[in-house]
């Protein structure tokens, strides 16, 4: 599945064909049902039998839910607007393709609901709908090849937080524009100046001056998934690639990767 996640971002974004969206991928196995009885924001829930679900592979515009000082990130109460209408007292069914509990304890799961039409992914539908981000991690891998594909979609149609400048994908050569997004998740565009092993590393360089330049940092943790997937990162010398994680201030503006599906290849050289 990785090796044809990267294939296939690519005949996406060159056909603009899009997989169905109403339905999970086979890798998934089914788990328990409930009815949804409070929603949190645009990716968390609860279950009348008083589970908490965390819509896993997405990431929904944050709210403050309590925290002191926290802004409300653009569209965080339009994405629970839409998912308060899609399940909201509905019985929906979890879905699990890796770890299924994070450490607050919350299910997490891909979710189906019944829709008029037959089952509805919720994941999909707010990807497909501009509500969400793909939001991976490298225990919780499942189906980013079809996440992608309804990112894709809404991305294209310029649908909700697409619209937004706040959501805007980042060109990797705006070192000061990166910096100042430290600490805040973003897409981050550009091509590979070189890529390099130094020690238990990776870097993927977009610049001369790696010191400054923006970085793509694998660690020896996430060079052990890319091997396990058979995925080479030094092939990625000179590849135009969009990366996606959270900013980080060292040696310039840096991501860290743990898991290939961080990075979408664009084109090859």
């Amino acid at each position: 599945m990785l090796k044809r996640l990267l294939v296939t971002t690519l005949f996406l974004a060159v056909t603009g064909i899009q997989p169905a969206l109403s339905q999970t991928c086979e890798a998934l196995r089914e788990g328990p049902s409930g009815r949804v009885v409070t929603i949190s924001d645009g990716d968390t829930f609860d279950l009348d039998s008083g589970l908490t679900v965390r819509l896993v592979g997405i990431q929904a515009p944050k709210l403050p839910l309590g925290r002191a000082g926290f802004e409300a990130w653009p569209l965080g109460e339009e994405a629970k607007a839409h998912i308060e209408e899609l399940v909201l007292g509905e019985t929906v069914t979890l879905h699990y393709g890796g770890e299924t509990r994070d450490r607050h304890g919350r299910a997490l799961a891909h979710v189906t609901v019944e829709g008029e039409d037959g089952p509805v992914w919720v994941q999909a539908d707010m990807l497909r709908h501009g509500l969400a981000r793909v939001y991976s991690f490298a225990d919780n891998r499942s189906c980013l090849d079809v996440l992608y594909a309804a990112e894709a979609q809404g991305r294209a149609d310029r649908a909700g937080i697409w619209r937004d400048p706040y959501y805007a994908i980042r060109d990797a050569s705006e070192v000061d524009d990166l910096l100042e997004r430290e600490g805040r998740y973003e897409l981050v565009e550009g091509r590979v100046l070189n890529a390099e092993a130094v020690g238990n590393r990776v870097y993927l360089n977009f610049g001369r001056i790696w010191r400054e330049d923006f970085t793509v940092v694998i660690e020896n943790a996430g060079l052990r998934v890319f091997a396990a997937a058979g995925l080479d990162p030094l092939a990625l010398d000179n590849a135009l690639i969009r990366v996606r994680g959270w900013i980080e201030s060292g040696d310039g503006p840096r991501i860290e990767v743990t898991h290939p599906e961080q990075i979408e290849v664009l084109a090859r050289p």
